[in-house]
């Protein structure tokens, strides 16, 4: 098995990366540069949580066999006093009879000299992706031009101010160096310096995304075993998100309408310049003005053209959105009205479309639905949920101790050494690989739930844009190296920041050592997690929340009047949808009927059909019946949403 675990997890892990792509790009119509960049960027992130745990094991089997030999010499060069007696009889003069413990070998051991030059390429090929590659991708997807050429020369253009920052402090740095009488850094410590520096910037974002995680992710799985607050927010979340939908499609309609009227223009010049050609008379052509008759300049054809690529798009994925969001909150009112039901059969309010699996048909029957959705789901999502609090207060604890090494306060750090004394590397394995994941999860999902200005979004069902994948690619590249950095820390396995003399991992050992710069080994990287403490409670009074809900962007706070408005409003909406729903199929259904007895049947048959479509059908979603599993009481009606289509109201949307 040696280096097949390695070999195994480079495979498993390139298909997550394609399977996550594939989930939130667009395979057919996005740009291949695109893709083939945000899927390495994604692919060298997953793989360093990955193959991490195994460096790990592989490292701590080494230092086994450093403390192997270090006792053995010991052993050796240590013989008994030659007059050393037992009771009355003499002993012959004798080694010291201690025999250290044998080392036994990982399964997932990976021989010498492979990992470091692994990690070396993942490294800096992630660095240079992250820092040069994928901005100047960025402004190229992002660019309105119609050619190859005009697109490099828009991103250039945009990516000049970025490129001089990281060549003015790197010159900086340089002459810096080379004036200090006292500094002669040699090439490995100036790049110890370039790590240090890209590893802090991490850092500094990877606490305050941490900080809320930790607290925001197990509290969504409590609340989602709240169906009536998660119905309520699904309500919230229907206004806000029919406010956008509006906006977006009145946002197209702009952009075409500007895009039809340069379009004329266009043809007319063109018309104009022919008419010119073939010496006919322009008297018809007189009334219009110097603007209209002139070509549209090539600058403001490809802010059109970037103008509409974004409108489409922002249109097509609020389309999306609105359908996924109106199917979870027509299944939560479902649940809601099955959860009395005394024959415990899960009754739908639409039948499906698709034909039915074997799995519904035989092993996920009506019976079981009802007993997951409305019983067994809800204390699994408590369960599920008290677990990550556990994790969590283990994450902020070790945070703020993993520096004491004597005595050892970090609980990762304690889990991994008692493991090791009896050489359980699957636990440690499985140990660092669930904590990474766990620290993972609390970074990108916070990540995924960044919205800022509509701009930046990732969306699911093949609804994210490519300026997004490519940021959150970027973004994945810088937290990631520091991410584990610090994880290894908490298990001590960081000498810089443990101070012992230990073996280290490879994938520390392309870090260099800290220590050049000891006022960020010693301050920056020990001290400031702790913030980590503060984040965490501001988070769990969500205490942003409530600042921004105060300075008028609409937040989901329960106790504000203006919540109350929009859940009410929402209400409305999927209401409104709802009928629109239920009267579409029962057009289809009294289709499917006639269709079914024109081709056979007796005439007495065919005139009750025309006399029962001649029925009005009953409408069992109007507002005269008290439908509403929340409250049957309140009747609001809605509206609102094409009002409150300013842009501040969006800056932080957390549909």
């Amino acid at each position: 098995m040696s280096g097949a675990a390695l070999g195994i997890e480079i495979v498993v892990v390139f298909f997550l990366a394609l399977f996550l792509l594939h989930r939130y790009g667009d395979f057919r119509k996005q740009q291949r540069m695109v893709l083939f960049g945000t899927l390495l960027a994604w692919y060298l992130c997953f793989l360093i949580v990955f193959i991490l745990p195994l460096d790990v094991s592989t490292t701590i089997y080494k230092q086994c066999k450093i403390d192997h030999k270090t006792q053995a010499s010991v052993a050796t060069a240590s013989p008994l006093p030659s007059n050393h007696t037992t009771g009355n009889a003499s002993v012959p003069p004798t080694k010291r009879s201690v025999v250290p413990e044998p080392c036994y070998k990982p399964w997932s051991y990976i021989p010498d000299g492979i990992m470091p030059v692994f990690w070396r390429v993942v490294y800096w090929t992630s660095q240079c992706l992250t820092w040069l590659l994928l901005p100047f991708m960025q402004s190229y997807a992002r660019s309105g031009g119609f050619s190859i050429t005009g697109k490099i020369k828009t991103a250039l253009i945009e990516n000049a101010i970025y490129y001089g920052t990281y060549l003015l402090i790197f010159g900086s740095l340089l002459i810096y160096v080379a004036v200090h009488p006292k500094w002669h850094l040699s090439w490995y410590e100036l790049q110890t310096i370039g790590i240090t520096a890209a590893n802090t910037w991490g850092l500094f974002l990877l606490v305050l995304l941490l900080g809320y995680g930790l607290v925001e992710i197990p509290r969504s799985y409590w609340n989602a075993s709240r169906h009536g607050h998660q119905l309520i927010k699904t309500y919230f979340k229907a206004s806000k998100l029919m406010t956008e939908k509006a906006d977006a499609e009145e946002n197209l309609e702009d952009v075409m309408e500007v895009s039809q009227k340069e379009e004329i223009h266009r043809h007319h010049s063109q018309e104009v310049d022919y008419q010119e050609k073939m010496g006919r008379n322009m008297d018809d052509y007189e009334d219009f003005d110097d603007k209209q008759n002139s070509y549209p300049s090539e600058k403001s054809l490809v802010k059109l053209h970037k103008q509409v690529i974004y409108a489409v798009q922002r249109h097509n994925r609020t389309h999306v959105q609105w359908q996924i969001l109106l199917q979870q909150a027509i299944h939560l009112e479902d649940v809601a009205k099955n959860e009395t039901s005394s024959t415990h059969q899960f009754v739908h309010s639409f039948q499906s479309t698709e034909p039915a699996g074997w799995l519904s048909r035989y092993i996920y029957t009506s019976t079981v639905e009802w007993y997951w959705e409305c019983l067994l789901k809800r204390w699994f999502y408590r369960l599920l949920s008290v677990i990550l609090v556990l994790f969590s207060v283990a994450v902020v604890w070790s945070e703020c101790t993993f520096f004491s090494t004597r005595p050892v306060l970090s609980l990762f750090a304690v889990f991994i050494q008692l493991a090791e004394r009896d050489y359980n590397y699957l636990y440690i394995e499985m140990a660092c690989f669930i904590t990474i994941f766990f620290l993972c999860t609390c970074v990108y999902s916070t990540v995924f739930r960044i919205r800022v200005f509509n701009y930046y979004y990732l969306a699911s069902h093949h609804q994210t844009d490519a300026y997004s994948l490519q940021f959150s690619g970027m973004l994945f590249c810088r937290l990631t190296p520091p991410l584990c950095l610090n994880f290894l820390g908490l298990i001590h396995m960081d000498s810089a920041i443990s101070h012992q003399k230990k073996e280290q991992t490879a994938y520390t050992s392309i870090m260099g050592s800290m220590q050049v710069l000891s006022f960020i080994a010693n301050g920056f990287y020990i001290y400031y997690p702790m913030l980590i403490v503060i984040l965490c409670i501001a988070t769990y009074f969500s205490l942003g929340t409530r600042c921004l809900n105060l300075l008028g962007f609409q937040q989901f706070v329960g106790d504000s009047e203006m919540t109350s408005d929009l859940i009410d409003e929402g209400k409305e909406l999927i209401r409104r949808e709802k009928r629109k729903r239920q009267r579409i199929e029962d057009g289809e259904n009294r289709r499917r009927v006639k269709a079914k007895y024109s081709r056979s049947g007796s005439r007495a048959e065919r005139d009750c059909i025309e006399l029962l479509q001649d029925a009005e059908p009953l409408d069992f979603n109007a507002d005269s019946l008290t439908d509403d599993p929340l409250d049957s009481e309140s009747r609001h009606t809605g509206g609102r949403y094409l009002s409150m289509s300013s842009s501040r109201s969006r800056i932080f949307d957390d549909v």
